[in-house]
């Protein structure tokens, strides 16, 4: 799934209520309209139209996070990529593997970092040797495999 990147007029929609909103569904993504409603003091129809302007907007989305190693994902690590040229071009293209679900430009020692979670050390090994490293600009890679995930939330607010 691509998270669309919110545009600066989107940013604007981040009114001190909607943020009361977002910060709601960050604790619970399945409450109700209804129950939201009461919190942040509008109707039920007016926080149903807010957050469908949000989605659209792209400044949030509602989805169910799931903890990789309990799906059978046991592979997982960052990845630091060194590009020749242009990153944002390389980024491009790693962005558009399916397997890969983080691409970040980054300052640094390395120009992107993208995250990667597999099944296993097999197909770790065939995203980095069989697709990431023959991407175009690519010139080098450091893999930081993951040991233990000690904290990941999504819930930093809207400040």
């Amino acid at each position: 799934m691509t998270v669309p990147m919110p545009t600066s007029s989107a940013v604007g929609l981040l009114d001190d209520v909607n943020k009361a909103i977002v910060e709601q569904l960050q604790q619970d993504g399945r409450r109700t309209y209804g129950s939201i409603a009461e919190v942040v003091g509008l109707s039920e129809a007016a926080v149903r139209q807010r957050v469908q302007k949000m989605r659209d907007a792209g400044i949030m989305q509602i989805v169910a996070v799931t903890d990789p190693l309990q799906i059978g994902f046991h592979s997982q690590a960052m990845v630091g990529i060194r590009a020749d040229g242009d990153a944002r071009e390389v980024a491009d293209r790693l962005a558009a593997v399916e397997d890969i679900d983080y691409v970040v430009l980054v300052t640094g020692t390395y120009d992107i970092l993208v995250e990667l979670v597999c099944e296993d050390e097999d197909q770790m090994m065939e995203l980095l040797n069989g697709v990431i490293r023959k991407i175009p600009g690519v010139r080098s890679t450091e893999t930081f495999m993951y040991l233990k995930l000690k904290k990941q939330t999504y819930t930093w607010g809207t400040r």
